[in-house]
Order: structure tokens, then C-alpha cells, then sequence
């Protein structure tokens, strides 16, 4: 299926959706509604015309100081192994609410990327299996893939012993 076909496809199904340009690899980026991403990830798996079944990858992406719709937005990279096309799916996320809809269900594998991007960005993903840490120790403050994260840390590591080489005489 073309990209224009495609897109209108996903427009006339979903009307509040909208397109980013095109980039030199090809693949466009759909902008989905938050509220809504749920329903347009399962119809872009099981509209056999689409049949985006495989998730590549799930990430989210911190746009604080850049000039975007809101602070957060969480990646949804799609193949289609029936048809051979890609297509990435964007979704928003307000500072002030940083939560989505887990696709969990709808892809599995979904499960652990959403958990990573809990952990390093605060984003929730309601409705998930079990959101818990999953790089970071449970007792780990703030999430470090926030542009506003300290480079530095926040000094959970001076609660280490430190340790010194000496030379080998």
C-alpha cells in the first residue's frame, strides 16, 4: 500500500489524527490522539489492509525546551511482516498528566518498553501488567532521561563506598 493510501486510510478512520513529514528513510509519522491510542494501534494490527503486527520499538522521547505540542511524547515504531511496510505512531503527553493508555495487550512486547519508559521518563501507561522499575533500583529517585535530570545524578551515588586502586609494585 502506498503511504498516500495508507494515510488516508488511517485520516478517514480517525479525522483528529495528523502527519509529520516524511523522512529521507521513508517511514511517516502518524500523530495520534492520546486518548485514543489504543483504538488506532489495534486497527493498525487487525485492518488486514495494514496489518501492522510486529512493534519494533516503544520509546519515549522528553521535548522539554523544544518547541512541541506538549513536554513528553511516547514512540510506537510499526512493521507490517504480511505487507512489508513501517510506519511510526506519536503520541503527545502533557507534563502535568504524564500518563497514556498501555498496548500492552495488543503487543506484548510492549510490556518491558513501556516499563523502561516509565523508568527513565515518568510516563505512566495506565492499565499495564505490572509498572514497576525495571533499570532502575525501586528506591531510585526521578527518572533519568528527563532533560531536567542532574547530569551529575541527584547523589545516590555517594551512598557507595568508594573505592581506590593502588599499583602493582
Amino acid at each position: 500500500m502506498e503511504s498516500i493510501e495508507l494515510q488516508k486510510r488511517i485520516e478517514s478512520r480517525f479525522p483528529g489524527s495528523a502527519w509529520q513529514p516524511q523522512e529521507s528513510s521513508g517511514v511517516g509519522t502518524l500523530v495520534a490522539e492520546r486518548s485514543a491510542i489504543v483504538e488506532v494501534l489495534r486497527f493498525l494490527r487487525d485492518d488486514p489492509d495494514l496489518a501492522f503486527d510486529f512493534l519494533m520499538d516503544l520509546f519515549g522521547v522528553d521535548y522539554l525546551e523544544m518547541e512541541a505540542t506538549e513536554r513528553f511524547a511516547v514512540i510506537y515504531q510499526l512493521y507490517s511482516m504480511k505487507h512489508g511496510h513501517r510506519l511510526r505512531v506519536k503520541a503527545f503527553i502533557p507534563e502535568t498528566s504524564p500518563a497514556i493508555d498501555s498496548v500492552a495487550e495488543i503487543y506484548p512486547a510492549a510490556n518491558w518498553a513501556e516499563r523502561e519508559t516509565y523508568d527513565q521518563y515518568g510516563i505512566r501507561f495506565n492499565g499495564h501488567p505490572d509498572l514497576r522499575r525495571i533499570l532502575n533500583p525501586d528506591d531510585f529517585t526521578g527518572h533519568p532521561l528527563r532533560k531536567d535530570f542532574p547530569v551529575e545524578g541527584i547523589g545516590y551515588r555517594d551512598q557507595f563506598e568508594k573505592i581506590t586502586r593502588t599499583r602493582a609494585q
